[in-house]
Order: C-alpha cells, then sequence, then structure tokens
C-alpha cells in the first residue's frame, strides 16, 4: 500500500492513503448548507478553494465531533473531488505494507468506505478507501458537491 496518515476518532484509530491527502488544517469556521445530509457539516474558504467538510465520526455513526485544539480537518483528493474531512485528531505517518492487513473487510460490511484493519506494532488501524468515501458522498446523497 504504502504510506497511510494515522488520525483518532475517540480511542479508535483510522488512516488514509496519504497519497489522496492534500493537507491538515486547524478547525476554522464552516458555512452550513440548506438540506445538506446531517453529517455534512458545510463548507470552507481554503486558500480561494470551496470544500465541502464532513464530520466522520457522524458519518460511521460514532457521534458527533466535539472541536478541541486537536481537531483537524484532513483536506483529501480523489479524481477531480476535494473534501475535507473533521477528525479528533491526527497522530502519525506510518508505512504499510498489505501484509499487515489483518482481513479485507469490503464486501462483508455495509460500508464500502473500510478497507481493512492494519495491525502495525499492536495497534489496530482501520483503514479508510477515500474513494468510497467520495462516491458515496457525491453520488448517493441529496448534497451534490
Amino acid at each position: 500500500m504504502g504510506k497511510i496518515i494515522v488520525f483518532k476518532l475517540g480511542e479508535e484509530e483510522y488512516a488514509l492513503d496519504i497519497n489522496f491527502v492534500q493537507s491538515i488544517e486547524r478547525i476554522q469556521p464552516i458555512t452550513r448548507v440548506p438540506n445538506a445530509p446531517s453529517y455534512v457539516k458545510g463548507l470552507i474558504n481554503l486558500r480561494g478553494n470551496i470544500i465541502p467538510i464532513i464530520d466522520l465520526r457522524k458519518k460511521l455513526n460514532i457521534g458527533e465531533s466535539v472541536f478541541t485544539d486537536h481537531t483537524r480537518i484532513i483536506i483529501t483528493h480523489y479524481e477531480d473531488i476535494e473534501l475535507g474531512i473533521i477528525v479528533d485528531q491526527t497522530s502519525d505517518v506510518m508505512d504499510v505494507s498489505l501484509d499487515k492487513l489483518e482481513m479485507e473487510l469490503s464486501g462483508r460490511m455495509e460500508f464500502d468506505a473500510f478497507g481493512g484493519i492494519a495491525n502495525i506494532s499492536g495497534r489496530l488501524i482501520i483503514l479508510l478507501k477515500i474513494e468510497e468515501l467520495v462516491k458515496t458522498e457525491v453520488h448517493s446523497s441529496r448534497f451534490n458537491f
């Protein structure tokens, strides 16, 4: 796989392929958008780019984010789509290989964005597939970016 960016949602660790991460930003004012799904926090203007922001905790049905000094927005890109993901905190950039994957979760879970679990030095890190997060965001919701 390569390098991953590891972040926390509560006590759990998740990761994204670093190739899809543009930047990590501190939380900033988010403009609400009417009629958006509940996990869509709104839009931000980041250096002239308007970027939709989702609350990943809410998207994964594990509560709603409470903003702290550690809260970050991971700005991701997939094809021509930029998406900001609110996480509780970022922690590491790590190398991971396919042999570190404990199990493939795709197809066995309702949420297609789960890409597997990496067991790295005893840490269980849930890998997310940004292409599935973006796809469900753009194609499956009434809120069209």
